[in-house]
């Protein structure tokens, strides 16, 4: 079963609207809670992740309907999409479990490669009605298993604004000086990059590595014209964080009680992704987005 919100349609409305859509991976049941009740709290869209090492761990039934369960009586937009992905056995798992969208990351093959491929898998996607992201030259860094820290391949915008025409991807995910996971140095962001190629196609401009980036560092990019912004790292140490504070208090007060710990978890990734649907102005878009995919079906 198709899941009902695309996430080239929300991307597109965000683009038009002047904003970003957060894209936030988790990787269980309280963290994808917890994403979705930040949603809710600003009215604003929202793209939930899964990586490949989280699809292997739980298994993609497992995860559709987890997330089914966790949307069904949702009021704001909510897509599902495979993260970072070069495995083509697990995105045809996914494409024929019908999530909103997947990111087939052929930036280890060469570029005749990645076309041909990455042809076939929008073909496969497409007649799925499963949108697919692009990314061909590597973004930095090791995310859940996937990626590297060396550029493989670079390209110019115009060759990446060719690929998308040629594939007929629904997003860009193009290197824009960000990294995966946290910085150990102040990056050399590329917004005037973004600009290029969000000038020289209207499919919709990805940035990864987006943790650890200032509020005026995320509007530079998007008035440049990204409309999905990937937040994995500020996940996972709020998560982590939180879950150190509350059992070091439990072992100290000699007090252990899950569902107190569930709910300290909960509180500070809600919290952490609330920050960001304000810093990408996602707050108070669900509607429109909803309208924007309304008017592009």
């Amino acid at each position: 079963m198709r899941m009902v919100v695309s996430t080239g349609s929300l991307t597109r409305a965000a683009r038009q609207g002047g904003y970003a859509v957060p894209a936030v991976n988790v990787f269980d049941e309280i963290s994808m809670r917890a994403v979705i009740a930040a949603a809710e709290r600003r009215s604003a869209p929202l793209i939930v992740q899964i990586s490949v090492k989280t699809v292997r761990v739980s298994g993609t039934a497992f995860i559709t309907d987890l997330f089914r369960s966790l949307t069904r009586d949702v009021a704001v937009p909510v897509a599902l999409h495979l993260d970072h992905c070069p495995d083509r056995a697990v995105l045809d798992d996914v494409i024929a479990a019908g999530w909103s969208s997947v990111l087939f990351d052929a930036s280890d093959r060469d570029l005749d490669d990645a076309v041909r491929e990455t042809i076939e898998v929008t073909a496969a996607a497409h007649g799925a009605g499963v949108d697919v992201e692009s990314e061909i030259e590597n973004i930095l860094g090791v995310e859940d298993d996937v990626g590297s820290d060396e550029a493989r391949h670079a390209y110019s915008v115009a060759q990446l604004a060719d690929v998308a025409a040629q594939t007929g991807v629904d997003l860009i995910a193009p290197q824009l000086g960000t990294s995966h996971g946290l910085y150990r140095a102040s990056p050399t962001l590329l917004p005037e990059r973004a600009a290029e190629l969000a000038a020289l196609t209207d499919v919709p401009v990805v940035l990864h590595g987006g943790t650890g980036l200032s509020a005026a560092d995320f509007r530079a990019f998007i008035d440049a014209g990204v409309s999905k912004i990937n937040i994995s790292t500020a996940v996972k140490h709020a998560y982590m964080q939180a879950s150190l504070a509350h059992l070091e208090a439990a072992r100290e007060q000699d007090r252990w009680d899950p569902p107190s710990l569930i709910t300290a978890i909960s509180t500070a990734v809600t919290d952490a992704i609330d920050e960001h649907i304000v810093w990408f102005g996602a707050d108070g878009r669900a509607a429109s987005a909803v309208a924007g995919a309304e008017a592009d079906r």
